[in-house]
């Protein structure tokens, strides 16, 4: 049986997460005045953040969880394609420098742009693995399922959940 989706939010939310304390740590150590640039900013951008993230997110899997239909056999369950773990480095890598190389173009653009980015990665992958872990972990205690993630979900459009009866 594949992963459940509280197992893949927990999994690629810590992987997440822990890409971009290591992207913000390598920017601090080695970017330090550069990516310092205007503190209160990156502060009140990641401030942002987190609270849409706080509200969203559980919003979003209640609305998935609402949607997900019964898996009849075990073929079709969790057929849905997991994000592979190695990518999200360079997810978070593409994301940070796209923005240091707009830097040419925009002076609000940088390495402290990159730094929110890889901060905004942190707090994304701590939502995913600890705030929307629980959400999915109390609506399946409550209603005795197995949720898993199904083909046709898309990053913009939300995840589509199939489950199974917790037996």
């Amino acid at each position: 049986m594949p992963p459940s989706y509280r197992d893949r939010l927990r999994t690629e939310g810590l992987v997440l997460a822990a890409c971009g304390v290591a992207g913000s740590a390598w920017l601090l150590a080695f970017r330090t005045e550069q990516a310092t640039r205007w503190p209160l900013n990156t502060i009140a951008q990641l401030a942002v953040v987190a609270a849409l993230l706080g509200w969203l997110a559980p919003r979003s899997a209640r609305k998935s969880m609402e949607a997900a239909e019964e898996v009849p056999g075990d073929d079709a369950v969790g057929t849905g394609e997991p994000t592979p773990l190695w990518q999200l480095p360079l997810i978070v890598a593409g994301l940070a420098s796209t923005f240091v190389a707009l830097q040419e173009i925009n002076d609000r653009a940088g390495w402290d742009a990159a730094l929110r980015i890889t901060g905004g990665c942190t707090l994304v992958g701590l939502a995913q693995a600890v705030l929307i872990e629980r959400v999915v972990a109390g609506d399946e205690e409550r209603r005795g399922r197995v949720y898993f993630r199904m083909p046709g979900s898309r990053i913009l459009r939300g995840t589509k959940l199939g489950f199974r009866p917790r037996g």
